[in-house]
């Protein structure tokens, strides 16, 4: 393979984002010298990086290549598959294709960002073939906790790929018609090179279950709870699960109220593109609070423990809406992993106050919109590839799709990560190449590198704290200190801690006493050396030379 990577006559497979994490996803695929993305989603740093919210697949190698990308494909409408839209897809300068409802929330996206005219984004609407170089992309409906989720069919001159995006099996899927068992069966009959496959539930051993069943789950808690408010938390995304909170509603007479911004704006692009349209009309705060106590369900933002979300609030006291003891939440939702801490402490607050609250471990008010293990062997019976490539999933979960895959008689099964290049064809499949494939995090308004200097040193104060130094004329020594735990010995510490810094200056002989680096540094040792005695920690220190 030449050095610049270029796909000759041949079709590769890279991930820079989304193999070996479940989130951010960005996957490229290569053939006769061009590049197709499918997926440019984000994920959330769950604290990793301390005042960082967003984190980015770091897209240095196809924005090197630019030139060569013919497009970029987005199979759905979550922030791991969408989410880095307004930040990167200017720059690259490639068309992106869409369904109407994912095509309306980029757009909502472009215009928060002023960027609406800058991107050229084509909404996908009659599910003719799209043709992008040597590619042409296919859109193929699958159900998913989402409206309008969608595999892509991509043929190349070396076969066809099967690429599942985010997917499940739902007989009663509520919102959507998923292509069916005889339209999967009939692909698989015209031949598929490889199998691109969502790993997230691998070791789920029962079906994800239908959304259809959530409805029967919902309707007996909310009539479980006659006479109290009832507010059910669930993903804002899942438009079906809007519509069957709707359903629920008019059945058990109550008014519909719904908190948080993601809400409103999902209802309204449901709305506009034709979803959601049997909603009962919502009502607001003031109207939902004035109702007798069994004549509202609420729906809010914040299952996963969303600090500023709606739910995290009302936990707080500190909303609107008001639940008192004996009042219900339902989780409808499931728990994401990384978030067990803070959902905790927002129920902990709810059951301090004595609302009562439902899980989808304590009874059927949730469904997951990733396949469990008999979906994946149905969908490799009706596909029957050549090759398995596991995606969205940790390294457990691909390994494991890996080996089911392989006891189910698909002939190969490939387990790659973020960087790797995987030729599919000709030939023997497997990784022939690693690139770099780092992540990059908005941190404030800057988009830099997680492993940059500023974000590194804000990780190592967070963890040891921060001194700083200041020298003056004539050995004069000032330091103040930030994080170190010795309040009661502070000012003990600070004695000894200029001494060891006059004594370490004074030390200094020859040309050095008056060379300030090597001031700064004697400073800097003897400061570290003082807190870590002191202490335990080994601060970051600053040094400051006044005057001289």
């Amino acid at each position: 393979m030449k050095k610049n990577f270029a796909p000759e006559n041949e079709l590769l497979f890279l991930a820079l984002g989304g193999s070996g994490e479940i989130g951010m996803n960005v996957n490229l695929y290569g053939c006769n010298g061009k590049w197709l993305m499918v997926d440019l989603g984000m994920t959330f740093s769950g604290g990793e990086y301390p005042g960082v919210d967003l984190v980015f697949a770091d897209l240095e190698f196809i924005e090197d290549r630019a030139k060569d990308l013919v497009g970029i494909v987005l199979t759905h409408a979550h922030e791991d598959h969408i989410g880095a839209v307004p930040y990167f897809a200017a720059e690259l300068g490639v068309p992106l294709y869409a369904t109407p409802f994912t095509a309306d929330l980029v757009l909502r996206k472009l215009a928060e960002a002023g960027l609406a005219g800058e991107v050229d984004l084509r909404i996908v609407e009659d599910g003719d073939p799209i043709a992008l170089g040597p590619f042409t992309v296919s859109y193929l409906p699958l159900a998913h906790s989402i409206a309008e989720g969608h595999a892509v069919l991509i043929d190349t001159p070396h076969g066809r790929v099967f690429h599942t995006g985010d997917w499940k099996l739902d007989e009663d899927p509520i919102v959507g018609v998923p292509t069916t068992e005889e339209e999967l069966t009939a692909i698989g009959d015209e031949g598929v090179l490889a199998l691109v496959c969502d790993s997230t539930n691998v070791f789920n051993p029962a079906p994800s279950g239908s959304e259809g069943a959530v409805y029967a789950g919902l309707m007996e808690e909310v009539k479980r709870h006659a006479g109290r408010r009832v507010l059910v938390t669930t993903f804002a995304s899942n438009v079906a699960r809007l519509h069957t909170l709707g359903e629920v509603a008019k059945a058990t007479g109550r008014r519909l109220c719904v908190a948080g911004r993601s809400l409103d704006r999902i209802i309204e692009v449901a709305q506009d593109n034709g979803y959601l349209e049997d909603l009962p009309e919502l009502v607001d705060f003031d109207t939902a609070m004035g109702l007798p106590r069994g004549e509202v369900l609420f729906i809010a933002t914040g299952g996963q423990g969303e600090p500023r979300a709606a739910l995290a609030r009302i936990a707080e006291g500190n909303h609107p809406i008001e639940l008192a003891a004996g009042d219900v939440v339902l989780f409808s939702s499931r728990q994401i992993p990384g978030n067990e801490l803070a959902i905790g402490r927002v129920q902990n607050q709810l059951a301090e106050r004595g609302i009562v609250m439902v899980t989808d471990r304590q009874s059927e008010i949730h469904v997951s919109g990733h396949p469990g293990r008999p979906e994946l062997e149905a969908l490799y019976d009706w596909l029957r590839p050549e090759i398995l490539l596991p995606v969205h999933g940790e390294m457990r979960h691909m390994q494991e799709q890996a080996r089911l895959g392989l006891a189910c008689g698909i002939p190969s099964a490939v387990v790659q990560k973020n960087g790797d290049i995987v030729r599919l064809a000709p030939g023997e499949p497997g990784t022939i190449a690693q690139v770099r494939a780092g992540r990059l995090v908005l941190d404030g308004d800057i988009i830099a590198p997680s492993d940059g200097e500023g974000v590194v040193m804000r990780r190592r104060i967070a963890a040891e704290g921060a001194m700083v130094v200041v020298l003056g004329q004539g050995l004069s020594v000032e330091v103040e200190t930030f994080g170190l735990p010795l309040e009661e010995d502070m000012d003990d510490f600070l004695a000894e801690a200029k001494a060891d810094i006059r004594d370490a200056i004074g030390k200094l002989r020859g040309r050095a006493r008056n060379d300030r680096e090597d001031v700064s540094e004697a400073a800097r040792l003897a400061a570290r050396r003082a807190a870590r005695r002191w202490s335990g920690k080994s601060p970051q220190v600053k040094v400051v030379i006044v005057g001289g």
